[in-house]
């Protein structure tokens, strides 16, 4: 009988999600995010910030010479045009990001946003060359009913292009019921829903399903980094309101030391 293919090793991702918070004097926070990254062991993880779209550039410039890359929050899925008070993909990376998330649950709860349009944004980052970090999660009601699987599935569905790549494409689960809220998943619940939205994108995407990274966003903090981090087909966390400041934001990335 021939030996059982190991899962490729896929490199971790620890993503800070700013969301509507910060000015210029968070700059410091990048700062000292970089030094302390650069004392000692480098944890074995790749570290990510998605500020607010108004210090994308400030930010850039604070984490040069370390690994630190910088993100935006979210893009229109046009290149240009007359769409007021919208940033596009290519603006984003004119500004210095490598990265871009699209579909979180705030965006799909706050501005009416379903899977085709969280699709046209990952499109839209893709043509600009952006990696896309794209949201599932379903909501306490949804989770009460006995719906998480199903809603995971039909979002993944929806909302991922075709054609994606390991290089292109990244999945944050976030149970909307856990943000913000201090209420987490079991590691059991996790294991669970990462396992299957590992076996939704090795049946759609094959090998390259296989080494999409799988990020988990939900409460996440230095406490329970650690033992999250652990969950099987848990490649990094999309971490909150604990990544606004340096301590605590380092005090997750240590899980990969």
């Amino acid at each position: 009988m021939a030996a059982k293919a190991k899962a490729p090793k896929v490199k971790a991702l620890v993503a800070g999600n700013w969301k509507m918070n910060g000015l210029k004097a968070s700059r410091k926070e990048v700062v000292s995010l970089a030094k302390r990254l650069a004392k000692g062991k480098r944890p074995a993880c790749d570290v990510l910030v998605c500020p607010p779209a108004t210090l994308i550039a400030t930010l850039k410039d604070a984490a040069k010479g370390s690994k630190i890359a910088i993100g935006g929050q979210d893009c229109h899925a046009n290149a240009s045009g007359a769409h007021t008070g919208d940033i596009s993909a290519e603006m984003l990376k004119d500004a210095g990001a490598t990265y871009v998330i699209v579909g979180h649950s705030e965006r799909r709860a706050d501005h009416g946003e379903d899977d085709a349009a969280v699709r046209a944004k990952a499109q839209a980052a893709h043509r600009a060359g952006l990696m896309a970090i794209i949201c599932v999660g379903e909501t306490e009601q949804q989770r009460d009913a006995g719906e998480t699987l199903a809603v995971i599935a039909s979002q993944l569905a929806g909302s991922l292009p075709r054609g994606i790549t390991a290089k292109t494409t990244i999945v944050a689960y976030e149970p909307v019921w856990a943000i913000g809220t201090g209420r987490t998943p079991t590691v059991d619940d996790v294991a669970k829903v990462h396992a299957a939205i590992r076996a939704a994108l090795k049946k759609r995407f094959k090998a390259e399903g296989e080494r999409m990274r799988i990020l988990y966003g939900g409460s996440v903090k230095p406490s329970n980094a650690a033992e999250l981090m652990a969950v099987a087909n848990v490649n990094g966390a999309l971490v909150g309101g604990a990544s606004l400041k340096a301590e605590d934001f380092y005090g997750i990335i240590k899980a990969y030391a």
